[in-house]
């Protein structure tokens, strides 16, 4: 399909595009508000200027692609490959980059605030002037990242990978850093007013000057490698034990993977156990109800109806304070298991192979409303 017949349609009112070949496009400036590209190659198009409002861009190959300037909000991209891609003044308000890999792409000025990019892959992403207030970037791996001076208000940066990045004079009021890894991290100057490092590595960092008013260190192992302690009442502080049984104590509070070579290894994105300790939530079994419309969706994608019942399982982890890298088992019920290798795949969307939660699954003669899979679980908050 060529950019013109592509235009020629989508003006005749056609929104679904899945799967078009558009690679080295010139779509600069147009009109693509609403547009379903999932899955669409646009390897080296020129979308500059594009209205790209709402679009459905899952799993598309954008690839050293021109989006400067683009308007992107509300856009789905998550599992896109961005590769290369020029998103420098691009507005991404709201966007979903959930697991889509941004390597080396140009995010210069570009607006994020309130963007998900859980998971997302931002190896030698350029960050300069963009604005991230209020994203997600829960379990982004950001090591060795030169993040100086970056502005990471009311950020989710929980379970990040921050070891060794340099956050000197950063502002993070606000952000939360809760089970980061900060270790080695160069925070001096940093603004962490409010923020919750509640159980973060900060072992090694640097401080000098940082600002942590208010911050809650809650659990946290500290620059000296000893478990923070809040002052007595009598204005003494608690002697910690030594670092490594702190580190220890730490895990064994929280989360902690079981892994053995006694036992058969995972083979998709689960753990063979979860040790954890704190309140504990059990998810009701989720079916594909939208409660839009009060009724099963999708009757006949088995897929589509794990999404929605995904989604409905994270309305109710939400509501309940908790998040996905909360959840320590998981059970799938299905009517079919030849489905399995659909339902895993957008599974796998949700939970990082390295930390997933236990999990089974089983086929069943029957669920209710006759749908094709049910999903429970079980969080540790």
């Amino acid at each position: 399909m060529t950019a013109e017949e592509l235009l020629e349609i989508y003006a005749e009112g056609e929104r679904n595009f899945p799967k078009a070949r558009l690679n080295g496009a010139d779509l600069k400036g147009a009109d693509l508000s609403g547009i379903n590209l999932q899955g669409a190659t646009l390897s080296g198009a020129n979308l500059s200027g594009a209205d790209l409002t709402g679009a459905n861009l899952t799993k598309a190959d954008i690839n050293s692609s021109d989006l400067t300037n683009a308007n992107l909000d509300r856009a789905n991209l998550s599992g896109a490959h961005c590769h290369s891609t020029n998103l420098s003044g691009a507005s991404l308000f709201q966007a979903d980059l959930n697991r889509a890999n941004l390597t080396s792409a140009n995010l210069t000025g570009a607006n994020l605030a309130q963007a998900d990019l859980t998971a997302t892959i931002l190896s030698g992403v350029q960050f300069l002037e963009a604005n991230l207030n209020g994203c997600k970037l829960r379990a982004v791996d950001l090591q060795k990242s030169n993040l100086s001076g970056i502005k990471f208000i009311d950020v989710d940066l929980s379970v990040a990978n921050l070891t060794g990045a340099n956050l000197q004079k950063a502002c993070l009021q606000g952000s939360n850093l809760e089970m980061a890894n900060l270790q080695q991290a160069n925070l001096s100057r940093a603004d962490l007013s409010r923020a919750s490092l509640k159980r973060a590595d900060l072992t090694d960092a640097i401080i000098y000057g940082w600002n942590i008013e208010n911050a809650d260190f809650t659990g946290a192992i500290m620059p000296d490698g000893k478990l923070y302690q809040p002052e007595t009442s009598d204005g003494e502080i608690y002697q910690p034990e030594s670092s490594e049984k702190l580190s220890q104590k730490v895990t064994s509070m929280t989360r902690k993977i079981i892994r053995t070579d006694k036992a058969p290894a995972p083979v998709g994105p689960y753990n063979q156990a979860i040790a954890a300790t704190g309140t504990m939530l059990f998810v009701a079994g989720q079916i594909a109800i939208d409660i839009r419309l009060n009724d099963i969706v999708y009757t006949d994608d088995v897929a589509k109806q794990t999404e929605q019942v995904m989604a409905n399982l994270e309305a109710i982890l939400t509501e309940a304070g908790a998040t996905w890298l909360d959840v320590v088992k998981t059970t799938v019920f299905l009517k079919d298991m030849n489905d399995f290798a659909a339902v895993n795949a957008v599974y796998a969307k949700y939970f990082d192979a390295e930390t997933a939660p236990a999990r089974a699954c089983v086929e069943v003669s029957r669920l209710p409303k006759d749908v094709l899979v049910e999903i429970d679980c079980i969080a540790v908050i």
